[in-house]
């Protein structure tokens, strides 16, 4: 079990898994592309178990999450990276980080095309279809009811174990739907894609009504067997 959790890319979703690695006792090395004085109130928000760093310094935690804008992902480091298990909560959001050809033509999904970057790492998708606020108000300790799962991809068997292993001790079990080339079920508009953990938002409500419901919100649990049968009723197709 890793006792270090490095994250690049500390935003909305890095931050979450900061705050539920940090409240099951782990301690967290956060780090974004403008450098840890940034992260100042995010680490004393988080307490003494958060440091802030460089991406360099995160890769060289137990566990490393990649958190920025796919388009970015060519940031990362393969030397740094190299021999590393990196977790991809990232998602391809056209609109934010423009077209991709390789994921376009359906010739790679966006965590293979990560893989392919970083050749000498083993590559785990998870996280990525769940929003940030609800990856929070969601989480449970193992054998509660009301315990939510998240699917996981990759193509290494055992990095794959270590981070459903993680995902036990951060509150959640895990859907193994396969290698990376099977992740493009998990992709934005899919039926496993947030809308499943953030639950129906009441018709008729104002930008600033829906914003306010969202973060009242305490979320949906969906189970491991719920979350099995929307994968798996949506297209592979990227």
């Amino acid at each position: 079990m890793p006792q270090t959790l490095g994250l690049i890319g500390s935003g909305m979703i890095g931050g979450a898994i900061a705050r539920i690695a940090v409240a099951a006792g782990l301690d967290v090395v956060l780090s974004n592309s403008r450098g840890p004085g940034t992260l100042a109130d995010l680490v004393a928000e988080l307490g003494p178990h958060a440091r802030a760093a460089t991406p360099a310094e995160a890769a060289r935690a137990d566990l490393v999450v990649a958190a920025v804008p796919l388009k970015a992902y060519e940031t990362l480091s393969t030397a740094e990276l190299a021999g590393r298990t990196v977790i991809d909560a990232m998602v391809h959001h056209p609109q934010r980080d423009g077209d991709i050809a390789a994921i376009d033509s359906g010739e790679l999904t966006s965590s293979s095309l990560v893989q392919r970057h970083l050749a000498g790492s083993r590559v785990v998708k998870t996280f990525a279809t769940i929003d940030f606020h609800h990856l929070v108000t969601l989480a449970r300790p193992a054998g509660a009811a009301d315990r939510s799962a998240l699917p996981v991809a990759g193509d290494h068997a055992g990095a794959k174990a270590d981070v459903v292993a993680l995902l036990d001790v951060l509150g959640y079990d895990a859907v193994d739907i396969g290698g990376l080339a099977d992740s493009g079920r998990l992709r934005p508009g899919s039926p496993a894609y947030v809308q499943p953990y953030m639950g129906e938002r009441p018709e008729g409500l104002s930008p600033e009504e829906a914003q306010r419901w969202f973060f009242a919100s305490p979320g949906v649990p969906v189970p491991a067997a719920r979350v099995k049968e929307l994968v798996e009723s949506g297209s592979a197709a990227v």
